[in-house]
């Protein structure tokens, strides 16, 4: 995939501005170093033994962090904060990030909160900007949400926004949030182009199914996860202390089962696991009722996950989208729950069944700490970018370095769990459900042979 990319980064122009920042261009003076255009991450960290070819710009990313020489004179700054899109955690804290850093180390001056998303920026919805500074900011990474407000849709009234933008004077524009929300700011970025402005966009990549192409971790994620092994632990107690009792929890994942996945290895007690990438029937030798049934006969209770894209294919008749582009799904976890209790009832067994959907009580939840780290640094890193004239631009974190992504290749495509790949394989361990539960492919073995010595612990 790599291979057919070009990650170069576009920038306004020239650097003709020295950096407020006081940093090193030189080693072991414990001072930090400023970062130049000559460094880069590499992508694909996987070798073969032999002769290597040369390393070009499909196979690298520029390297994020502060420069010696910036594009803006921070005292002409005038810059925009969007947040865009559903909830996330981690919102706040990336909102106090950027703040902080144009106002303590470049000297900015003028920060603009755009109120309710893209729609801010479209005089038609009469929302005011909300002034920042660092004492507005200060202590919003302790509570969920946005002090912004979100809203899904309006990225695609291009012209409109950009008349706003060039009416606010702003310099620059960080647009926080998912794949809708950073191909509505290339969108942007390409009409600030076609009419030769010098506005930088960069984005700050905002999805809590993780799922943006290259980018290793989206912030929210870790939150998310933590969140969700809280609430299946509630789940299998519920399960654990009733006669055949079943937990049945959807998570977030619309395209992406990684935050089922990571679940599922998280807190040991999830019996099976459907994401979107893995198919599966319901019924049938080998559908999924058929191994719940053998499961509580075997344990009498069970404890189910399932991502809320899991069987889109198979549930939804007619395509819908919302306003941010999205397909309007069929609800999975209620799916499942009236599939499951018309099953045993048919047979007369006795169930227990408790469905959860706390989606929106971990979209809403503060940042972790390991999320508000990851927030901080995001924020800075964007801050830099855009003081150095970087654009159509996102910050993103690769082989655990902050690097520069062009807007156009992280929206390119989604990323997915790889159902051959041993994040999969491993959740198979931690689960012990069958590897495929379709009745078009046979039952093979499980993923241990014989007694799994964790389900006596189950």
């Amino acid at each position: 995939m790599s291979a057919k990319i070009d990650f170069s980064v576009e920038e306004l122009g020239k650097r003709g501005v020295k950096s407020p920042i006081k940093l090193s261009k030189v080693h072991g003076d414990f001072i930090a170093n400023y970062v130049t255009d000559n460094e880069f991450v590499l992508y694909n960290v996987d070798v073969v033994l032999g002769d290597q070819p040369p390393i070009d710009r499909t196979q690298v990313f520029e390297a994020a962090g502060p420069r010696e020489m910036i594009y803006f004179s921070p005292q002409h700054v005038h810059a925009g904060i969007v947040t865009c899109g559903g909830l996330c955690p981690g919102l706040n804290d990336v909102i106090r990030a950027i703040v902080r850093c144009l106002w303590f180390r470049y000297g900015v001056r003028r920060i603009s909160g755009i109120r309710y998303g893209y729609k801010g920026l479209i005089p038609e919805y009469g929302f005011n900007t909300k002034e920042l500074d660092p004492e507005v900011v200060d202590d919003i990474h302790k509570i969920g949400g946005t002090i912004l407000g979100s809203a899904r849709g309006g990225g695609k009234q291009v012209t409109e926004i950009v008349d706003s933008m060039e009416r606010l004077n702003l310099n620059m524009l960080f647009a926080i949030g998912g794949d809708g929300t950073q191909r509505g700011a290339l969108d942007i970025a390409e009409e600030v182009g076609r009419r030769n402005l010098k506005i930088a966009v960069i984005g700050i990549p905002k999805t809590v199914d993780n799922d943006f192409s290259f980018i290793q971790r989206s912030f929210g994620f870790d939150t998310a996860v933590n969140k969700a092994v809280e609430v299946v632990t509630a789940a299998h107690m519920e399960a654990h202390s009733q006669i055949n009792g079943i937990g049945l929890v959807k998570l977030m994942g619309r395209e992406s089962g990684f935050i089922a996945a990571h679940t599922a290895l998280a807190s040991h007690e999830v019996n099976f696991v459907l994401i979107p990438e893995v198919p599966f029937d319901i019924k049938g030798p080998n559908g999924l009722l058929h191994h719940l049934e053998e499961r509580l006969q075997r344990r009498s209770h069970a404890v189910i996950v399932v991502a809320e894209g899991a069987m889109q294919d198979k549930l939804v008749k007619e395509v819908k989208t919302d306003e941010s582009g999205n397909l309007k799904m069929v609800d999975v976890g209620r799916y499942l729950r009236d599939q499951i209790q018309e099953h045993f009832d048919r047979k007369k067994i006795e169930i227990n069944l408790k469905y959860i959907d706390p989606s929106y009580m971990i979209r809403s939840a503060p940042a972790v700490p390991v999320d508000s780290i990851y927030c901080e640094r995001l924020g800075n890193a964007a801050v830099h970018a855009a003081m150095a004239g970087k654009t159509k631009t996102i910050i993103g974190l690769i082989n655990n370095e902050f690097v520069h992504i062009p807007m156009k290749a992280a929206v390119s495509q989604r990323n997915h769990v790889d159902p051959e790949g041993n994040l999969w394989r491993d959740t198979l361990d931690a689960t012990n459900q069958p590897i495929l539960m379709e009745n078009k492919n046979p039952q093979g073995p499980t993923v241990s042979e014989g007694t799994d010595p964790l389900e006596l612990s189950r």
